[in-house]
């Protein structure tokens, strides 16, 4: 389809400075699904460079800051809304619910297209979280993965972050029960701390959309938990990326995860930083692995300083790849 035909973009709740994009896709499991292409309105220099974002779990764009860094070293900045989340979430679905990760890799392909038609010759994928873990699984078999040439990582979901029996005995045995009840309900075993420390509304300074980005997190289900295990495990046997890969992560992780206290500041509340450092250099040969000490969880929300420390690694490092 020619660009001058292709579907309009229309405002967006960031306010003037994006637009949104709605990408239909084929109906699933619960019926009517589509994702959501965010951009920036470009105001920089002529570019064919392009950074897609893939945002984490119980989550959406709603990051201005990191958009405007992306433009501000010459990337045309887009985000994704995957389906089942944020601005894609319909009302006879349930939050996050998938079965497959792959599924996922249909809203990147039409992201990607779209991306392309628009003049982009240089992609970057910067994943966060879940995102990091979709990205990195994408760039290695998604349809579109030759147009990825890098990725930027940020505290990437590579292991549960859960005492040793239960990702060994008790999470096996649900992931093999998500083959026959995917719609089995489990605890997500997440406590409310790092979402405490995030929203304004508690103690922290960012406002964004409570129903897309509750406190506590949605809901999962077994279908969801054994799409994530299959996906660590891909990760755990070695994906062998051919692209240049970043990730970053916070220095440490949050130890007393109740009740919330000022740890969640300046530690990673969701993940174990050590799982993240461990298996990062699993995900290719050209992987670059560096800790952000002060770093939250998802680290460009971090302290003012420590978020300028997070772009400058960012950036510092894309200016060392090649091409």
């Amino acid at each position: 389809m020619p660009l001058s035909a292709a579907p309009a973009y229309l405002p967006d709740v960031l306010g003037p400075d994006f637009e949104q994009l709605t990408l239909p896709q084929p109906d699933d499991y619960e019926g009517t699904v589509r994702s959501t292409l965010i951009r920036r309105r470009f105001t920089g220099p002529a570019s064919d460079r392009a950074v897609l974002y893939i945002h984490g779990f119980t989550d959406y764009f709603f990051q201005r800051e990191l958009a405007r860094q992306w433009e501000k070293h010459g990337y045309r900045f887009y985000a994704l809304d995957l389906r089942k989340y944020g601005r894609s979430l319909l009302p006879h679905q349930r939050p996050n619910n998938v079965r497959d990760l792959t599924e996922y890799f249909a809203d990147l392909d039409a992201a990607l297209a779209r991306i392309g038609e628009e003049g982009a010759r240089t992609v970057v994928l910067n994943g966060h979280s879940t995102g990091g873990l979709i990205t990195a699984l994408y760039a290695r078999s998604g349809s579109r993965r030759g147009q990825v040439s890098v990725l930027v990582l940020n505290s990437p979901f590579l292991e549960m972050n859960q005492p040793w029996l239960l990702r060994k005995v008790a999470m096996p045995v649900i992931s093999r029960l998500g083959a026959l009840y995917p719609d089995l309900p489990i605890p997500a075993r997440l406590p409310p701390g790092y979402g405490e420390s995030l929203h304004q509304s508690r103690h922290g300074e960012w406002d964004y959309n409570l129903t897309w980005k509750p406190i506590e997190v949605f809901a999962v289900n077994a279908g969801w938990l054994r799409a994530i295990r299959a996906g660590h495990r891909q990760v755990a046997r070695g994906l062998g990326l051919p692209q240049p890969v970043l990730v970053l992560h916070s220095a440490r992780t949050v130890q007393r995860y109740h009740p919330f206290n000022d740890e969640y500041f300046s530690a990673d509340g969701v993940l174990n930083a050590e799982h993240i450092r461990t298996l990062a250099p699993q995900l290719g040969s050209r992987v670059t692995v560096q800790g952000i000490e002060g770093g939250m969880h998802d680290l460009v929300l971090s302290r003012p300083a420590v978020r300028e420390k997070v772009y400058e690694a960012m950036f510092r490092w894309l200016a060392t790849v090649p091409g």
